[in-house]
């Protein structure tokens, strides 16, 4: 079972700052008595985005539910703050400056498409996550990309990209799958 209401989504998001305070070694109150709950030891799929003055500051996640939703939240959580290639690892300094985002993903459904145009036109805007393999590249675009590539052609390609490779590519062998995110952030002020 998905997490669906605000009290699941104040303890996922718990959590994560939990497991990223723990491995900076900062001082953060025990979750203990709210990670135990049956649907935190379900199989489930997360990714975990950290933001800092608005801006991405890392961001890691998983598309399939190999392992509790609470073991992947905490696993996803340290390797954004940690292990994110493109930022140098958070400083316990940061820490507060922080603001975190956890979506928690459906299962990964195969879009079945005649060409490019087909692809494009099965988009949902603002709805899907979207996962592009092609050999052995392979990339994703959270639903909340949507909002700064509202464009599906421009979103499409831009994945492509994330995948090295080209924009324009395009091939017989690419593979598509959609899923859905359950999604809480924390708000700063």
């Amino acid at each position: 079972m998905l997490p669906e209401s605000m009290t699941q989504g104040n303890i996922v998001l718990r959590i994560a700052r939990a497991a990223i305070a723990q491995a900076l070694h900062v001082h953060f109150e025990s979750i203990d008595s709210e990670a135990n709950q049956p649907w935190l030891l379900q199989p489930g799929a997360s990714f975990v985005t950290l933001l800092q003055h608005g801006q991405l500051r890392g961001c890691i996640g998983s598309l399939q539910p190999d392992l509790p939703l609470l073991e992947d939240i905490r696993k996803n959580a340290v390797s954004a703050a940690l292990h994110d290639s493109r930022f140098l690892p958070l400083t316990q300094r940061e820490f507060s400056s922080i603001a975190i985002e956890v979506s928690v993903l459906s299962d990964l459904d195969r879009i079945d498409f005649r060409d490019e145009a087909d692809a494009i036109a099965q988009m949902r805007p603002g709805m899907d996550g979207i996962v592009l393999e092609y050999e052995n590249c392979r990339s994703t675009f959270l639903p909340q990309v949507w909002d700064s590539i509202p464009d599906p052609q421009q979103f499409l390609e831009n994945l492509k990209i994330k995948a090295q490779l080209p924009g324009d590519f395009w091939a017989a062998g690419i593979r598509l799958f959609r899923y859905t995110v359950n999604s809480w952030h924390e708000t700063k002020s």
